[in-house]
């Protein structure tokens, strides 16, 4: 009886003054009426002229029907969407259209993935972004040593690249706390995935929740939920570990592994990989951002037996402590020496010319240009693409539109 005493007021409700929808549902309670009265009078009706009263009157409920319903609608979206009834019907074609993008795994980490992702959520929402977990350095540094948790910087990078939420909300996650808090060099979203953590006791889970509050176009996966770390063996013989130290040595690497090295891949990345039309690697920082994710066996083999499109986005600059003096076959070598041969289709290289004045900051921090030796990257069975698809205004970046758009028209041209 109580049941529905309350189901009986939560009815009455509706006609509070003030709702602004009693008009509407009274307007369309009369269009019902004028429908059933008219419908009913027409199936019996012999006489022409009153057959076509009859049918008038259908068509005017018909009418006042759907003006009632789009008011009654056009109440609740006001309520929720101050902008209106523009603002969601945006919303539903932006959707619409994403659900149908193509189907693609971008795999790497730091600001380089971030960027290319940044640019792929406006042609599909069908995107799943592996994310390597051995980063040791900085705010997620700490976090990963206090807390004993997965370091939450690059996951959370990539979920701000794909959020649909309010800009506002955006900026919340990457806000960094200054030098004069306890919380210094921490950012709110490192902070928040991290509280998320230990509220469900499963990173993944936190990730998941994040992404919710975030209303991302796609899926942020860790690479792998061991916890690893990253250990550089360098030409001379030495070795280091930790991500963040393998740069700082200035020494020529040989090879990099990881730490434990049976790390598992998560079962979400490897359904992602062969469900992919496309699969691409970087842009990234090579040692530390692209490989370490190829190194777990699992991942690089499902990579390999994919019959997606395998594209790489070579870097423009060499990076000091892990490219110096690297051309793009080079990169593309030393992907393939710790990974398959198989794992590479096409390599997007940079075409465009870096202005002088950029060139000369550059290399005042021992970074040049990636030389694109063609021959080289031909020879070895891969398909080049030399195009536009950097910015450099004020530093050299890859440009997060160009390179999505690139990549769109290489999975349109072979699907």
């Amino acid at each position: 009886m109580e049941k529905k005493v309350n189901i009986f007021l939560r009815i009455i409700k509706w006609l509070y003054p003030g709702m602004r929808v009693k008009r509407w549902i009274a307007l369309l309670a009369f269009s019902v009426i004028l429908i059933t009265f008219g419908s009913a009078h027409f199936l019996v009706e012999t006489s022409f002229f009153n057959r076509a009263l009859y049918i008038l009157a259908i068509l005017t409920g018909i009418f006042l029907g759907i003006l009632g319903l789009r008011n009654i609608l056009g109440s609740f979206i006001n309520v929720f969407l101050p902008h209106g009834e523009r603002e969601i019907v945006d919303m539903i074609y932006r959707k619409r259209y994403l659900e149908k993008g193509p189907r693609i795994v971008a795999i790497g980490g730091g600001t380089g993935l971030s960027v290319l992702l940044h640019g792929l959520k406006e042609y599909t929402s069908n995107i799943s972004a592996v994310v390597t977990v051995a980063d040791d350095g900085g705010s997620s540094g700490r976090i990963r040593q206090e807390f004993d948790i997965l370091p939450p910087g690059d996951i959370r990078n990539c979920l701000v690249a794909l959020a649909d939420a309010p800009s506002l909300m955006q900026e919340l996650f990457q806000f960094r706390f200054d030098s004069n808090s306890a919380l210094a060099g921490h950012s709110f979203g490192n902070l928040f995935i991290t509280v998320m953590t230990k509220l469900t006791g499963d990173f993944e889970k936190a990730v998941k929740e994040s992404s919710k509050v975030l209303a991302i176009r796609g899926q942020v996966i860790p690479s792998t939920l061991n916890k690893v770390s990253l250990v550089a063996l360098y030409k001379d013989g030495s070795t280091i570990e930790g991500e963040a130290a393998i740069p700082k040595r200035k020494c020529p690497i040989a090879h990099v592994y990881l730490k434990p090295a049976e790390a598992t891949a998560t079962p979400e990345a490897l359904k992602a990989i062969s469900q992919a039309q496309a699969i691409v690697l970087g842009p990234g920082s090579l040692y530390t951002s692209v490989i370490p994710n190829l190194l777990i066996k699992e991942i690089r083999d499902a990579i390999a037996a994919s019959p997606a499109l395998k594209i790489y986005i070579c870097n423009v600059m060499t990076q000091p402590g892990e490219t110096q003096g690297y051309s793009a076959y080079n990169h593309i070598k030393a992907i393939t020496d710790h990974s398959s041969q198989k794992i590479i289709d096409y390599c997007i290289v940079n075409s465009t010319l870096i202005p002088e004045d950029l060139l000369e900051k550059y290399k005042q921090d021992n970074s040049f240009p990636v030389s694109v030796d063609l021959q080289e990257i031909r020879h070895a069975g891969y398909r080049v693409i030399e195009t536009d698809i950097i910015n450099a205004k004020d530093y050299v970046r890859h440009d997060s539109g160009k390179l999505a758009r690139n990549i769109v028209d290489l999975i349109q041209e072979n699907y």
